[in-house]
C-alpha cells in the first residue's frame, strides 16, 4: 500500500488567514506573505488586506479600508458595521480552518478576533506590538490571552512580554529595512525640485485631521519665528492625504502669520520621507514619523498635544510609564532630540529648539552616528524574521 503520509505530494497545504487594517499593515502583510510563500509555495492566504496583499496572492474577503477609521466619533459612527464585519470574519475564518491567524497591527479589531479564535483552537499571532512600553504595561498579559505569539518591531518589547509570561519575538522594523543607512540629501532635494543651498525646514504637524487641528497653528507660528530669524529659510509641508491637505489649508488660511509664511512655504503632496531626507531640520508631531526622521538621520524637534481632559486622565491615573515620548529618545534611552509635550508645546519653545539645530551644525552632525547605530539595530529583514517566527510556531505545535 502506498505510504501517503511520507509522500510530500499529500502533505496538506498550509492555510494562513491575515487581517491588516490600514496601508502600513497592508505593506507588512505583503512582505510577510512573500516570505511565507518562499517556505510554503503552495500555501493559501485569505483575510483582510489592501492592494499590496492582493498583489502577492492574498484572497481578500474584505478590503483593509473597511477597518481604517480614526477618532472616537468616527469609530462610534461605524461601530455597528465593524461589529458585524468582525462577527462575519471570525466565523468565516473558523469555518475555513486555517493553520494560523495573523492579526497585523489594528489591535482594537484584531486582538478581539484573535482571542475568539484562540479559544476555539486556532493558533494566533499578533504582528506589531501595541506600545506596552509606554502605556499600561499590564496590557501585555491581556494580549497574551489573544495571541500565541507576538511579533515585535522594537528590541525592548519582548522583555516586557516575558515578564507577563507571553511569547514574543523581536523581528526588526520594516522601515529600517526600507530606508538606506546613508540617505542622500542632495538627491532628495533634486527629486523634489528644492533649491540645494538655503536651509530647509520640514513641517509635519501630523497626518490625521485632529492632529493638524491641534498642532498646525502652533507649528506655523513656530515656523514664522524661525523664518524671521533666518530669512533665507525654505519651509515645506508634506500632505499625507486629501483630508490632511484640506485640514492644513483651513488652519493656514486662518493663521495670522500666513502673509509672512506664504512666500517661503511649499506644500508637497506625499513624499514625506523624501522631504525628511532633503531637510536640514524637521519639526514634527510625535509618532511613527519620528522614527522615519531618525532613519533619515536628520535633527528634529518633536511636539505633541492631546485633548486637555485626556492629558489629565493619563497623568492622573499614572497610565504613562516612560520618561520619553519620541521614539528616537525611547530607543536611545536618553533625550537626544527635544520633545515638547502639552504645555511645553508652544510656538516660542518649538522655534527656539529648531533654531538651535540650524545654528549648531556640529550638534546636528553628532546625531548621525547615534541614529545610524539605532538604524542598524532595527535593520533585521523584518519580513524574513517574522515568517520564521510564524513557521516555528506552526512547526512546534504540528503533530
Amino acid at each position: 500500500m502506498e505510504d501517503i503520509f511520507n509522500d510530500p505530494v499529500h502533505v496538506p497545504r498550509k492555510r494562513i488567514a491575515l487581517v491588516a487594517g490600514e496601508s502600513s499593515g497592508d505593506l507588512l502583510g505583503a512582505g510577510l506573505v512573500q516570505r511565507l510563500k518562499q517556505r510554503w509555495p503552495d500555501a493559501e492566504f485569505v483575510g483582510v488586506g489592501g492592494e499590496a496583499m492582493r498583489e502577492v496572492g492574498v484572497d481578500t474577503w474584505f478590503d483593509a479600508s473597511e477597518l481604517a477609521v480614526m477618532g472616537l466619533s468616527e469609530v462610534l459612527r461605524h461601530l455597528p458595521r465593524l461589529l458585524r464585519l468582525r462577527r462575519e470574519l471570525r466565523q468565516r475564518v473558523l469555518d475555513w480552518r486555517p493553520d494560523v491567524f495573523i492579526g497585523i497591527d489594528a489591535p482594537d479589531f484584531n486582538l478581539g478576533v484573535e482571542k475568539w479564535l484562540k479559544h476555539r483552537g486556532v493558533r494566533t499571532v499578533h504582528y506589531v506590538s501595541p506600545s506596552v512600553w509606554a502605556w499600561r504595561e499590564k496590557r501585555a498579559a491581556k494580549i497574551g490571552l489573544s495571541a500565541d505569539r507576538v511579533l515585535c518591531l522594537f528590541p525592548m518589547e519582548p522583555e516586557i512580554y516575558e515578564r507577563h509570561g507571553v511569547d514574543a519575538r523581536f523581528v526588526g522594523h520594516p522601515l529600517a529595512d526600507e530606508m538606506p543607512l546613508q540617505p542622500d540629501r542632495g538627491t532628495a532635494r533634486a527629486a523634489l525640485g528644492i533649491d540645494p543651498l538655503p536651509p530647509l525646514l520640514a513641517l509635519l504637524p501630523g497626518s490625521r485631521v485632529g492632529e493638524i487641528e491641534r498642532l498646525g497653528a502652533d507649528f506655523l507660528a513656530a515656523a514664522a519665528r524661525v523664518l524671521a530669524a533666518e530669512p533665507a529659510l525654505q519651509i515645506a509641508v508634506p500632505m499625507a492625504n486629501p483630508q490632511a491637505h484640506e485640514a492644513f489649508k483651513r488652519v493656514f488660511a486662518a493663521h495670522p502669520d500666513r502673509g509672512a509664511l506664504a512666500p517661503a512655504l511649499r506644500e508637497i503632496v506625499g513624499h514625506a520621507r523624501t522631504l525628511m531626507v532633503a531637510s536640514d531640520v524637521i519639526l514634527l508631531a510625535s509618532g511613527t514619523a519620528t522614527l522615519e526622521a531618525m532613519l533619515a538621520k536628520r535633527p528634529m524637534v518633536v511636539g505633541y498635544k492631546v485633548a486637555p481632559l485626556t492629558y489629565r486622565l493619563v497623568k492622573g491615573l499614572g497610565m504613562l510609564k516612560v520618561d520619553h515620548y519620541a521614539l528616537p529618545n525611547v530607543l536611545a534611552g536618553e533625550a537626544v532630540v527635544p520633545e515638547l509635550m502639552q504645555h511645553d508645546c508652544t510656538p516660542q519653545n518649538l522655534a527656539e529648539a529648531t533654531l538651535r539645530w540650524l545654528r549648531d551644525p556640529a550638534a546636528a552632525e553628532a546625531l548621525r552616528p547615534r541614529f545610524l547605530a539605532i538604524h542598524e539595530s532595527l535593520r533585521c529583514d523584518a519580513s524574513t524574521r517574522a515568517a520564521a517566527a510564524v513557521a516555528e510556531l506552526l512547526e512546534s505545535t504540528d503533530g
